[in-house]
């Protein structure tokens, strides 16, 4: 085995982009199943609608939406070369992508809160709802 040389003393791996067609349709058929799979459980909920209880649907989303993450995942490690990359490369984009999510989260549940406490003085006193009265029923003479 020979060994490697690099024009620069900072590059200390080389990823091997062998593998051709093969790796393709490896990659195209791992996709493929995944959205497939996302897709039958989106029909199987949008057929069921109504009939499922809530851990059932509950269930079924968090599936897939872990089915998208593993795609998500897939893709940034083999299409955008994220997979070939050293350790500290990778940490430096996902920690701040991590974060993110976690503001977006963060700042939808708060915004959840203050719209659930309008109108209650911060929780101090049941929400005022508006009573609709109905019209009085008309009477026809006879």
């Amino acid at each position: 085995m020979s060994a490697q040389h690099f024009d620069n003393p900072e590059i200390t791996f080389q990823p091997d982009h062998s593998g051709g067609t093969g790796k393709i349709w490896k990659i195209f058929w791992v996709l493929s199943v995944l959205t497939i799979i996302e897709l039958g459980l989106g029909f199987f909920l949008y057929a069921k609608h109504g009939e499922l209880g809530y851990a059932t649907v509950l269930s079924t989303k968090c599936a897939i939406a872990i089915l998208t993450l593993a795609k998500a995942y897939y893709i940034v490690s083999v299409f955008m070369h994220l997979g070939d990359e050293i350790r500290n490369f990778i940490m430096t984009i996902v920690v701040p992508l991590v974060l993110f999510v976690w503001f977006i989260i963060a700042f939808l549940s708060d915004g959840n809160s203050w719209k659930n406490l309008r109108n209650t003085r911060a929780g101090s006193r049941p929400a005022e709802t508006e009573q609709v009265q109905s019209a009085p029923a008309e009477h026809s003479a006879h």
